[in-house]
C-alpha cells in the first residue's frame, strides 16, 4: 500500500531532523510549483507500506501572511495526503498548538509527533501526552528527533489513521462562543448552497476563515457560483461581530483558539520545581549579552575560518597530490600534440585547480550547520539587529544577508519573508556583497600563494570586508535612496540542541554533491573554452626565435659539460640547462598565449585593470568569473599553468608566484572578487525579486565601480605602507 505522509510544523520544532531520520539519503529537493519555496520529499519502506513523505515548510499558522503558510496550506487542501505529521516541540507547547489547531479545524487526519521531550524533562515540564491526546482527537507519539526515538513509533502511528484504524482519532470543533459559532453557522449554510465549494474543503473551516477575512480563501470563494451569497453573508456576519466585541473577528478567533490551548494544557501540564532557567537561557546571557554577544560572534566566525584551513590543509594537499599524479600520468600516456594539451592543460589543470578546494567547502558548510543546528545562528541574527537598525532594517534581514554566504540566489529569494518591497530591494542590493561559497575557491588559493601560515586571518579579513561594506552601502542607500524607519520584529531564539551526525553529514554531502556537480557541468565545460580560447590560433606572430635559443642553449651546456672538470660539475651544469630550457618554454607559452584569441580579448580589457596591477590573464578570468566564481580559479589554472612543464605544471599556486603577483594585488584581487558583479544566476535571481531591470542594472552597476575603487585603495595603500616602512 502506497502513502502520503505530509510533515508539518513550526520552525526549529526538529521537523527537518525527523524527515531526514525517515528518509535518509532517498530525498528529492526542489521547487513548489510557481514559488522558490524549497520543496523535500523522499520515501521511506515500513511494515510493507511503501510511504511518501512530504517536508512542508515550516510555518506558526494556517493564515496565509507568507509563500510558505501558502504552500503548506495549499498543499493539504489540493493533494489530500493520506496524514498529516504535526510536529510539535513539547518544550514550547503553547506556540506550537496554534498550528495544531488549525490542523484540527481542516479535518484532516492528524498525528502529532510530541518532539523533544527529553528537553521538556530536563526543564521540569511533566504532560500527559495520551490525554492530550484524547481531549484533542489526535493521537500523540513521543520523539527525540536528534537521537531517532520514536521514529518507527511516529510510522505505525500515522500507518493506523491513514488507514482508520486509531481509537483515539476523531474531529474537535473549537468553540468560539455563541455569537461566534452562530455566524459561523449562517456562513457554512451559504457555503454549503454551492456543493462543489462545500466538498473542496471542510465547510466549517471555510467559514471560520471567511470570518476571519483570509484573502486567499476569500479569493477562492469568488469562483463560486454562489460567492455573491456567501460573500454577502460573510460581509454581515463579520459586520455583525465587529458591532457586538468592538474588535475585528480575527483577533477575536486567535484569542478563542489560545484560550482553547490554555484550558487544555491545564489539563495536561504540570511543572515541577525543575522548572527553572534552562541552560538556553544562561548561555544565552552570555551570547546575546549586549557587551559580549558581538565579540563572541567575531571570535565563532575566526575560529570557524582558521579551522576551514587548519584542518582542510592535510586533504586538500593529498587532492593536489592526486591531481599532480593524474596530470603526469595523462602526459606519459598520451601523445604530444592538441589532445594531450587538452586533458592536461584544460581539463586537469582546469577541474583539478578548483576540485582541490573541495575539503575547505565542506568544512566551512560543517561549521555552518553545526552553528545552525545548535541554535546558534538564530542568536547571530539577534546580535545583529541593532547593526541592521543602523541601515534603517532589522534582525530578520540578516537571516538573507546569512544565507548568502552559502549561496546569494537562494539568500535573495529568501527576501520575500521580509514584510516591505523598500526592506526587500535594500537586503536585495547588498547581499551580494555577502562572500558565497563559490568564491572561496579563489581566496583558498591566493592566501595559500601569498599568506603561508596565515591563510585563516586573510580569509575572516575577506569576510569581514563584506560585512563591512554591506554595512557602509546600506548606510549610503539608506540616506539616499531609502529613508525611512524599519518595521518591528521580533526574533525566535530556539533552545540550544545537540546537532546529530547523521544531519550534519546530509548537509555537508547536499553541499559537496553541488559543488561536484559544478566540477562535471560549468568549470569543465569553461575550463575547455578557456584553454581552446588560449591553444588557438596555432599560427602565431611570436616575439623571438625560441627554438634558435634553445639551440644556442643546447650548443652552449654540451660546450660546457665537455669541459667540466668532474662529474659534480657536468650534473649541476646538466641541472642549469634543465632551468634554462624551461624557462625559454615558459616564455614561448606566454607569448603564444599572449598572441591567442583569449590574449586578445585580455589586451582589450587591460588597460582598465592595470592601475589595479592585474595583468590580462586576471583580467579574463573576471570575465568569465560572471559564469560561476569558480571558473575564476579554472581561468587560471588553465592560463598559468600553461606555461609551466612538467610536474610544476600543475603547481598553480608556484605558477602564480613566479607571474610577478605580490600579496597586495593579490589581496586586492580577492577583493575584486569578493564585490564585482555576481554570477549570472545571481543577476537572474535579482531581475526577478526586484521584478525591475533598473534595480538589476543598478546592482550591477554599482558593484563593479565599488571592486574597483577598493582593490585600487588596496593596491596604491599597500604600495604606500611598504615605502613609508
Amino acid at each position: 500500500m502506497d502513502l502520503t505522509i505530509a510533515l508539518a510544523g513550526n520552525p526549529n520544532a526538529g521537523k527537518t531532523t525527523i524527515f531526514n531520520h525517515l528518509t535518509g539519503a532517498r530525498q528529492k529537493v526542489g521547487n513548489w510549483p510557481g514559488v522558490t519555496v524549497e520543496k523535500k520529499e523522499g520515501t521511506v519502506v515500513h511494515r510493507e507500506h511503501r510511504v511518501r513523505v512530504v517536508d512542508l515548510p515550516g510555518i506558526y499558522s494556517l493564515t496565509a501572511y507568507s509563500v510558505e503558510e501558502m504552500v503548506a496550506r495549499d498543499y493539504i487542501l489540493n493533494e489530500r495526503p493520506d496524514v498529516v505529521v504535526d510536529i510539535l516541540d513539547a518544550s514550547n507547547l503553547e506556540r506550537n498548538l496554534y498550528l495544531a489547531v488549525q490542523l484540527i479545524e481542516l479535518n484532516v487526519r492528524l498525528v502529532f509527533a510530541m518532539n523533544m521531550v527529553d528537553v521538556a524533562r530536563a526543564r521540569g515540564i511533566r504532560v500527559d501526552y495520551a490525554h492530550l491526546g484524547r481531549l484533542l482527537g489526535v493521537p500523540v507519539v513521543e520523539t527525540v528527533g536528534t537521537r531517532g526515538e520514536g521514529i518507527d513509533a511516529l510510522l505505525d502511528k500515522a500507518v493506523e489513521v491513514a488507514e482508520g484504524r486509531d481509537p483515539v482519532a476523531r474531529h474537535v470543533h473549537v468553540n468560539y462562543g455563541p455569537e461566534v459559532e452562530e455566524e459561523i453557522a449562517l456562513v457554512r449554510r451559504a457555503v454549503q448552497k454551492d456543493p462543489e465549494l462545500a466538498a473542496s474543503c471542510y465547510p466549517r473551516w471555510l467559514a471560520v476563515k471567511l470570518i476571519e477575512g483570509d484573502p486567499a480563501v476569500r479569493r477562492r470563494v469568488e469562483e463560486s457560483p454562489a460567492a455573491a451569497a456567501v460573500l454577502a453573508q460573510v460581509d454581515r456576519s463579520r459586520a455583525h461581530l465587529q458591532r457586538i466585541f468592538s474588535d475585528d473577528p480575527e483577533t477575536l478567533i486567535a484569542e478563542a483558539r489560545y484560550g482553547f490551548i490554555a484550558g487544555a494544557l491545564k489539563e495536561c501540564v504540570r511543572l515541577s520545581p525543575a522548572a527553572k532557567k534552562t541552560v538556553s537561557d544562561r548561555i544565552d546571557q552570555v551570547v546575546t549579552n549586549r557587551v559580549l554577544g558581538f565579540p563572541v560572534f567575531l571570535l565563532i566566525m575566526y575560529l570557524l575560518f582558521q579551522g576551514t584551513f587548519t584542518l582542510g590543509e592535510y586533504p586538500v594537499s593529498w587532492i593536489e597530490a592526486a591531481v599532480a599524479w593524474l596530470g603526469r600520468a595523462a602526459g606519459a600516456a598520451l601523445p604530444a600534440g592538441l589532445l594531450r594539451d587538452l586533458v592536461v592543460d584544460g581539463v586537469i589543470g582546469g577541474v583539478g585547480g578548483v576540485i582541490v578546494f573541495l575539503p575547505n567547502i565542506v568544512l566551512l558548510f560543517l561549521g555552518i550547520s553545526l552553528l545552525e543546528d545548535t541554535g546558534y545562528l538564530a542568536r547571530a541574527a539577534f546580535i545583529m539587529d541593532r547593526v541592521m537598525h543602523t541601515l534603517g532594517l532589522h534582525g530578520k534581514s540578516f537571516i538573507p544577508l546569512l544565507m548568502g554566504f552559502g549561496c546569494n540566489v537562494p539568500a535573495i529569494m529568501a527576501t520575500r519573508t521580509l514584510e516591505t518591497r523598500r526592506d526587500r530591494i535594500l537586503t536585495i542590493l547588498i547581499n551580494p556583497l555577502m562572500s558565497c561559497s563559490a568564491r572561496l575557491p579563489v581566496y583558498v588559493l591566493l592566501a595559500g600563494a601569498f599568506f603561508p601560515g596565515r591563510e585563516g586571518n586573510v580569509l575572516f579579513a575577506m569576510y569581514l570586508l563584506g560585512v563591512t561594506l554591506a554595512i557602509l552601502v546600506g548606510q549610503v542607500f539608506k540616506r539616499t535612496l531609502f529613508r525611512g524607519e524599519s518595521s518591528p520584529f521580533v526574533m525566535e531564539l530556539p533552545p540550544y540542541r545537540m546537532p546529530t551526525g547523521r544531519s550534519l553529514v546530509i548537509h555537508m554531502w547536499d553541499r559537496a554533491r553541488v559543488y561536484l556537480q559544478k566540477m562535471g557541468g560549468v568549470v569543465l565545460a569553461f575550463s575547455v573554452v578557456i584553454w581552446f580560447l588560449g591553444a588557438f590560433p596555432r599560427d602565431v606572430p611570436l616575439e623571438r626565435d625560441y627554438g634558435a635559443e634553445r639551440a644556442r642553449a643546447a650548443a652552449e651546456i654540451q660546450a660546457a659539460e665537455a669541459a667540466a672538470a668532474t662529474p659534480e660539475a657536468a650534473a649541476a651544469l646538466r641541472a642549469a640547462a634543465a632551468e634554462r630550457l624551461a624557462a625559454i618554454d615558459r616564455a614561448e607559452a606566454r607569448d603564444r598565449v599572449a598572441h591567442s584569441y583569449i590574449g586578445r580579448l585580455g589586451r582589450w580589457i587591460e588597460p582598465v585593470l592595470r592601475p589595479l596591477g592585474f595583468d590580462w590573464r586576471l583580467g579574463v578570468s573576471l570575465v568569465t568569473g560572471f559564469v560561476a566564481k569558480e571558473v575564476v580559479v579554472s581561468t587560471l589554472g588553465v592560463l598559468f599553468q600553461a606555461e609551466g612543464t612538467g610536474e610544476e605544471a600543475h603547481g598553480l599556486k608556484a605558477a602564480l608566484r613566479r607571474s610577478g603577483l605580490t600579496p597586495v594585488t593579490a589581496f586586492g584581487f580577492m577583493a575584486f572578487v569578493l564585490i564585482y558583479v555576481p554570477c549570472v544566476v545571481t543577476v537572474v535571481t535579482i531581475w526577478r525579486e526586484t521584478g525591475s531591470v533598473g534595480w538589476t542594472a543598478f546592482a550591477v552597476s554599482y558593484l563593479m565601480v565599488l571592486a574597483w575603487i577598493v582593490a585600487f585603495l588596496i593596491r596604491w595603500g599597500g604600495t604606500l605602507a611598504r615605502l613609508a616602512a
